[in-house]
């Protein structure tokens, strides 16, 4: 009886890494410690904007608009709970990608308005944290990459033959993954005005 078990035990071990169980266990894995990094990022910059905003608003303070924009877009982020489940629902995914969007671009914008100003460019803590957020920007560029690539090899286990019948089985799904938003707006030529910014009371 024991041997009879022993033996039904090693079938179905050879059964399931036969048919790509194994493979759904460690790609799941990656994905979620890729989704950490991304995470991880995403968070080292909402850190670096209250203390951004403060500054600008020491140069700029009637950029009210501007600034009340990023933090909108900060609190915007705040409020969605990135737990693991969100990585397996494509609406929550794509209000979190949305969110994080909102605050790029407020950012930008800040960026942008803060060129009027040559007092807060020459200012050594806004460079500090103007060089600080470029850095994370590049970080969550690479974590974003490892994520997409970690996405793309689970999803084609999920969808290929014969692991498509265990991820049936299980209930593995195709998980959701990171797009362009604003495919427009990033083909189009960027546009350069060389004429001298408005003088500043």
């Amino acid at each position: 009886m024991r041997q009879a078990r022993l033996l039904l035990a090693t079938l179905l071990a050879l059964a399931l890494s036969g048919c790509g169980y194994n493979k759904f266990q460690t790609g799941d894995e990656q994905v979620k410690a890729a989704w950490s990094e991304v995470l991880n990022q995403y968070q080292r910059r909402a850190d670096l904007v209250p203390n951004l905003v403060n500054t600008v608003k020491g140069f700029a303070a009637q950029e009210k608009e501007v600034l009340t924009q990023v933090t909108q877009a900060r609190a915007s982020v705040g409020s969605i709970q990135a737990t693991p489940e969100l990585l397996n629902d494509p609406e929550a995914f794509a209000k979190f990608q949305a969110a994080q969007g909102q605050l790029t671009g407020a950012l930008s914008r800040l960026l942008v308005v803060s060129e009027n100003y040559p007092q807060l460019k020459s200012d050594a803590n806004f460079r500090d944290l103007q060089a600080q957020l470029e850095g994370t920007e590049n970080r969550i560029t690479v974590a974003r990459n490892r994520y997409i690539k970690a996405v793309q090899d689970y999803n084609v286990t999920v969808r290929s033959f014969p692991s498509n019948l265990t991820a049936m089985l299980f209930g593995y799904r195709v998980k959701p993954n990171f797009t362009v938003q604003n495919e427009q707006e990033i083909s189009a030529p960027p546009k350069v005005d060389f004429s001298p910014a408005p003088a500043r009371p």
